[in-house]
Formats: structure tokens, C-alpha cells, sequence
């Protein structure tokens, strides 16, 4: 049975260590680590505000990655830079012995979302800029105060083990985390904690709802020609990237309804006076199960290969990211969901509640008008009825080694994700009292898994009786596949130095709302009247 050597060694180790430690002990130190994330409570927020004004997408997180990992640095931590050959990617190790303890979340954001926090209707930084509307700037400084917690109380109390922290390179693209697996950085981890953010505290166990994906760009190649003077003479690329998107919206009707699949096209040609000699077209192919995913990807290949003969082109395709459906890990989630109940949400103010009503009504929410959640949720139980949605590369890790997502709240109910909606609590009140109730959870949860071997033990139990015993883990991406580094270049390229005039400065102002002027919250006349308004 995997890790069974270490296991066996950890439970050796850690009854030694837990004979000298009660409950009671152990309660106190978790009780002192809280603490320890309040008193860090500016360095979050800093933290936040400062990651959320660089607004960097998948592949070009420049910035992000240098000012994340030059505080790791400077706490201590042995950086490893480029891993996976990604350049804005890193591992970030401090400590030693067992149990190895991996921590992680997302880094990129969303295109075309630039969006002044804590405004209550579209108000972009920079038009057409990215943004953070998916919340990507909140987790990674939850990470960074809950182990400097928690690091703070290893050294001191002489507690042996091994934090990792590293960052989800791309997940807009499922660009990374598949190749850090395949590459090995998980192969001597013990457990992994995930954080995501959300608008509650929550961590669920077993297979979750959404899907897993592999990301496809197929490219078609034939030969050019005058458009009018010699079309026959012309074998178009572009007809062939039609053909396919027809040829595959016929298919639609005969997936899964659990399946989603979407597509741009990357490129279609130069000018209509030329056949184009060249066109691609890029595809996500979702579905609920690994086998799922391989039959639809198949039958997407076939539509291709037909649309390659029907206009004499040539076909290639490359993998651009893959993100296996997620399953996480039963006894790591309830030893953290003992902790959420412990930590409760935060206390939200009436500017907060204000903010979050406004911004329901703005967008239409079809189910969530009453502002910020006030009621933690049950635990995530598994799923008995799968359900669809979207997709987190970090499936790839929960099948490598136990895993739990921590959802912490940070964001607004009712928004549509992926969206300007969603950036605008991520620089506010809002995002950084959520992220400091995450890494109170987080860094309760760390030390729980220090000082209680018999959970490690327990969550591998789990992983390989619960989880692997029913389906195996199969890479998507091969050996010879690449991360795909040049995605977004020329979009950054291009928005960089428009949004570089509003990267936060802390030495300046307390907080990036200062420094863009903005009251908060921000509502229009008549957001502000139609919450007031008297039913």
C-alpha cells in the first residue's frame, strides 16, 4: 500500500510527540495560532489589495509570483523557481521531516473583468483590462498568513514536518498542476490543502459536483490562393475549423447532459483576399468521469478528421491543459470542518451587507438577494446524484494524494463567476475578513495534522481504500506534452503597462481603496433606492 513505510514511521514519531502534547495542549496552541492570522490581519489585507491590482492572466502572473515568493523568501522558505518549465510557477519549501504538508492555490484571473473594487456596477480600472473576477488574488495570502502562523509555533515548540507552498499557475486554462503531478513535486507529499475562494467557510469530502476537462486546440493547414482570382486553387483552413464546429454542434445533441463542451477560434485567417493556409480552433471537453472525458475527446478527433477531408487539409492538435474530476478526502475535510466551526464566519458590517445587496440587484441574481451569508454551511457530503459544472486542475493533485478544497468567504452569493461582478468585493472589507476567517480554519487544520499522526494514517486509509480502489488515475497529458507558456502573452503584453500606473502602493495609502479614491461602498442613486424600497 502506498506510503506505508511512512506511515508506520510517522505513527511512531508522532506518538512520541502526542505523548508529550494533550488535547488540551494541542487545543491551546490551535487557539494561540488563531491569534497569531488575526495579528497578521494588515499583512493580509496588503497582501490581497496588492495581488488583486496586478490583474494578471494564466502564463504572464509576473508580478504576482515575484512579490508572493520574495516574502517567502524573506520568511525563510527555499524557492525553487520555474518548475515544470513554467516561468511565473515555483515550489516554495520550508521545515523538515515528516508529514509533508503541501499548500496551495490559484494565482490568474479573468479577461476583459478590470473592475474598481468595492463599486456596485461596472466601473473597469482599465477597459477591457483582466481582473480578478474569479477571486484569484485572496488565496494565496491566505496560505502565506496561515503558515507563517503556523511555522511561528513549529519553531518554537520544536515540531517537526515539512510546509510546501505553491501556486496555481493557470488554472483559467487547467495549464499546470496536471504537469507538476506528472513532473513529480507531489510524489514525496503526504497531504495537500487546497484553498479556493467562496462566499462561505466550507470543505467537502468524496467525489464533489463539476467536471473534469481536457483543453484540445486543433490547428488545419491547406494552401492559399487569390480569393476571387484563383479560389479553386485554394484549400481553406478556415472551412475546415467551420466544418469541425459544425460537425461537433451536430454531436451536441447526442452527449451526456452531464457533458459541456466550449470553443473560440484562435485563428482564423489574415484577410479575405487571401485562402487561408492556416486555421485553429481550441476546445474544452468536459465531462463528469475520466472515461467520459477520453469518448468525448475521441469523437472530437473523428469530427476533425473529417473536416481535415473534406477540404483536403491537413490536421494537428495539441493538449493545452487537462484537469482530472475532482475527489477529496474524508478525513482531512472533517478534521477542518470541526475547525470552521469552530472559527464561524466573519462579522460582516452594514457597509459589507450594503455592498453585497446592491450588487445582487445589479446583476439579476436569480436566487440570492440578502447580501453576504450570515449561516455556515453543513459539510460537503459526497454526491450521490452527479451533477455538472465546472472544472479545477487541482483533481489531478486529489488524485496523487489526499486532498481537501478550502472555501472561504470572500466573495458575494449570487454572482456568475468568471465575471466584473465578482471582482468587486476581492480589494474590500469583505475579501480580507474572509481571508483572515480562512487561514484561522487553515492554519488549526495544519497543526492538526502536526501534532495528530493517526489523521495522515486515517486520510491515506481513505485514499487508497475509498478513492483508488474504484478508479485509477491516468494522466491526461503525456511526456512529450508542454505547459502552453505563451497563452495571454500578447494580451499582457499589451495591458501591463495601462494597469501598471494602478499597481497598489501600501507605502502610500492604507489600503487600495484609498488610493483609488473610492468611498465604500460605491452605489448608485437608484441601487441604493431599490434597497430601501419598502415592499
Amino acid at each position: 500500500m502506498k506510503k506505508i513505510n511512512l506511515v508506520i514511521m510517522m505513527i511512531c514519531l508522532g506518538s512520541l510527540l502526542h505523548a508529550q502534547r494533550s488535547d488540551k495542549q494541542i487545543e491551546g496552541l490551535k487557539k494561540e495560532v488563531q491569534e497569531k492570522v488575526v495579528s497578521r490581519s494588515k499583512m493580509a489585507q496588503v497582501m490581497v489589495d496588492k495581488v488583486f491590482s496586478f490583474a494578471e492572466l494564466g502564463f504572464q502572473e509576473v508580478e504576482t509570483s515575484k512579490y508572493i515568493t520574495d516574502i517567502l523568501k524573506e520568511n525563510g522558505f527555499v524557492i525553487e523557481y520555474g518548475i515544470s518549465g513554467v516561468p511565473t510557477a515555483w515550489w516554495a519549501k520550508w521545515g523538515s521531516g515528516s508529514p509533508v504538508i503541501a499548500i496551495g492555490s490559484d494565482i490568474d484571473c479573468i479577461p476583459r473583468a478590470s473592475q474598481k473594487p468595492g463599486v456596485a456596477y461596472f466601473d473597469p480600472i482599465v477597459e477591457g483590462a483582466p481582473g480578478h473576477g474569479e477571486g484569484h488574488n485572496a488565496g494565496t495570502p491566505l496560505n502565506i498568513v496561515a503558515v507563517l502562523s503556523v511555522k511561528e509555533i513549529m519553531e518554537r515548540e520544536k515540531i517537526p514536518g515539512t510546509l510546501i507552498i505553491w501556486p496555481g499557475v493557470a488554472e483559467e486554462l487547467v495549464g499546470t498542476k496536471a504537469y507538476y503531478v506528472r513532473d513529480g513535486y507531489f510524489d514525496d507529499v503526504d497531504l495537500c490543502i487546497f484553498t479556493h475562494v467562496g462566499n462561505n467557510l466550507g470543505v467537502s469530502y468524496g467525489p464533489t459536483s463539476g467536471t473534469g476537462l481536457i483543453s484540445v486546440e486543433y490547428t488545419f493547414e491547406g494552401e492559399s490562393a487569390h480569393s476571387a482570382g484563383a479560389p479553386w486553387r485554394g484549400k481553406s483552413a478556415a472551412d475546415a475549423v467551420e466544418l469541425m464546429n459544425i460537425g461537433w454542434q451536430y454531436n451536441r445533441e447526442h452527449l451526456d447532459p452531464l457533458g459541456r463542451s466550449h470553443s473560440i477560434i484562435t485563428y482564423g485567417g489574415d484577410q479575405p483576399n487571401v485562402v487561408p493556409s492556416k486555421a485553429s480552433i481550441w476546445y474544452y471537453f468536459r465531462e463528469i468521469t475520466y472515461p467520459k472525458i477520453m469518448d468525448m475527446y475521441a469523437r472530437a478527433n473523428e469530427v476533425a478528421e473529417g473536416a481535415a477531408m473534406m477540404t483536403r487539409t491537413t490536421l494537428s492538435s495539441k493538449i493545452l491543459g487537462t484537469a482530472w474530476p475532482r475527489h477529496y478526502n474524508k478525513v482531512i475535510a472533517e478534521t477542518m470542518y470541526q475547525n470552521i466551526l469552530e472559527v464561524g464566519l466573519p462579522t460582516w458590517s452594514e457597509d459589507d451587507q450594503l455592498l453585497a445587496k446592491a450588487l445582487q440587484r445589479e446583476v439579476n441574481s436569480p436566487k440570492d438577494s440578502t447580501g453576504l451569508n450570515i449561516k455556515l454551511d453543513t459539510i460537503g457530503l459526497p454526491l450521490v446524484i452527479p451533477s455538472s459544472g465546472g472544472s479545477d486542475d487541482i483533481g489531478d493533485i486529489s488524485w496523487k494524494v489526499p486532498t481537501v478544497t478550502l472555501r472561504f468567504p470572500s466573495n458575494i452569493p449570487g454572482l456568475q463567476g468568471h465575471h466584473w461582478s465578482n471582482a468587486i468585493a476581492m480589494a474590500t472589507p469583505i475579501a480580507h475578513k474572509g481571508v483572515v476567517a480562512g487561514a484561522q480554519v487553515e492554519a488549526m487544520t495544519i497543526l492538526d495534522l502536526l501534532l495528530k499522526p493517526t489523521l495522515v494514517t486515517q486520510a491515506w486509509e481513505y485514499y487508497n481504500v475509498e478513492q483508488m480502489s474504484k478508479q485509477k488515475y491516468t494522466p491526461m497529458v503525456g511526456p512529450a506534452d508542454q505547459p502552453a507558456v505563451y497563452l495571454n502573452k500578447g494580451i499582457m503584453d499589451n495591458y501591463a503597462p495601462k494597469l501598471k500606473p494602478y499597481y497598489y502602493d501600501e507605502t502610500k495609502y492604507n489600503s487600495y481603496l484609498e488610493q483609488l479614491g473610492i468611498t465604500y461602498p460605491t452605489l448608485r442613486k437608484d441601487q441604493l433606492e431599490k434597497i430601501n424600497k419598502k415592499p
